[in-house]
């Protein structure tokens, strides 16, 4: 029996319009009244997850939600901050600098909001403000506080430029974040100690839960973490080939409702069947 169910949003649990599907929020409904977390696990910044824990009704007691690709984890109903990774002023530094030498635009979030140093604001970084709905800021490096909390970084750049990038990137940099691509336009940089898997596990581990009880969905690079640590790690169709490589069973597309058809197969039929 599955107790914890972590999913994965875009390209995932939502379709292409970003919206959840209703046989989609159906199982979830159903697999919470048979006692399963549903655990949202998602690159997104805080802020652009609220609405949909809202319309999920994620945030009743005993209700988690992983952010930041792993960096932050929260208790939904009583807002209190679980787990948290962060990076500093000096990485800002870092990456902003390296982000000017290879001619590539970035931007980074606290909590509250997206902030970008380039003031030819890219397409990408308007998009990012678009899709989660959080406030974008121009603020130069410059005029950052040295002491704020930076739960994440980004490149982020047209698919062919950002791959040009990615092949520069200074090998000494996978020892310092957690680097992930979460889709063909945006590169992640985390605390190197965080990663949706690294989460996913920590959340279990507080909740008594074992790792064969762990089902993980997914879709895209940022997700292959925490398929690999599940008990039983889903790909979407529309997955990326690492992801399929790495999970267990394959379900429908995001745009298919895979989410609905995954959670009724492997978590709510079992149930059913041994309840006869």
């Amino acid at each position: 029996m599955y107790k914890l169910i972590a999913i994965d949003m875009d390209g995932t649990l939502l379709n292409d319009h970003h919206e959840v599907p209703e046989d989609v929020q159906h199982a979830l409904d159903e697999a919470k009244r048979q006692g399963i977390k549903i655990v949202l696990c998602s690159g997104r910044p805080i802020g652009g997850m609220r609405s949909y824990i809202k319309a999920l009704n994620l945030e009743e007691e005993g209700d988690f939600v992983i952010a930041y690709n792993g960096a932050f984890v929260q208790d939904t109903h009583t807002n209190e901050v679980v787990a948290e990774l962060s990076l500093g002023h000096e990485d800002l530094v870092k990456l902003y600098d390296l982000s000017i030498e290879l001619k590539t635009p970035m931007h980074f979030f606290d909590v509250d909001g997206l902030y970008t140093p380039n003031s030819d604001i890219s397409e990408f970084t308007v998009l990012e403000s678009y899709i989660n709905k959080i406030p974008l800021s121009y603020r130069q490096v410059s005029d950052v506080p040295t002491t704020l909390s930076i739960p994440k970084i980004m490149f982020i750049d047209e698919p062919t430029s950002l791959n040009q990038t990615i092949q520069e990137l200074p090998e000494y940099l996978n020892e310092q974040y957690t680097i992930v691509r979460s889709s063909p336009y945006f590169l992640e940089f985390v605390h190197p100690s965080a990663s949706k898997g690294n989460a996913v596990r920590k959340l279990s581990e507080q909740l008594g839960i074992k790792q064969e009880e762990v089902m993980s969905i997914g879709d895209n690079g940022n997700d292959l973490s925490m398929i690999q640590y599940a008990g039983c790690g889903v790909a979407m169709d529309n997955a990326i080939p690492e992801i399929k490589a790495a999970a267990d069973f394959q379900t429908r597309s995001n745009n298919d409702s895979g989410v609905a058809y995954a959670i009724e197969k492997l978590a709510l039929e079992p149930l059913r069947v041994s309840a006869k």
